[in-house]
């Protein structure tokens, strides 16, 4: 499996992981998922992996942007769905690679994972 780094590009924390993992020489392959799209299949199985808490981005302005009605009660389907319809509240970056799921960035849980 290659490592695939979903993300936006723009984002800080996206340009910070891709250059750890240059750095680190890990060969990696790009998804932008705001001109891409998120594979449902894929996100599906983030959740399942992680739970829904992780990967949405509560700090986000797009989270923040929705109406209280939508920010409250919210479950693994709801989420689910605010998610696919919304791919910038995703927690940036989300990396799939031969040993598991890595959210967000943390240069000491990468390290562990991925070497």
């Amino acid at each position: 499996m290659t490592t695939i780094v979903y993300g936006i590009p723009n984002c800080d924390t996206v340009k910070k992981a891709r250059h750890w993992l240059d750095d680190a020489g890990i060969d990696h392959a790009f998804h932008d998922y705001r001109k891409q799209g998120v594979p449902e299949a894929h996100l599906k199985a983030w959740i399942a992996a992680k739970g829904w808490e992780p990967i949405l981005n509560e700090r986000g302005t797009t989270f923040r942007k929705l109406p209280e009605e939508d920010r409250q009660d919210i479950d693994a389907a709801r989420a689910e769905a605010l998610l696919m319809a919304n791919p910038s509240m995703i927690k940036r970056p989300v990396v799939e690679h031969d040993g598991g799921l890595l959210v967000g960035f943390d240069a000491g849980e990468w390290a562990a994972a991925l070497k």
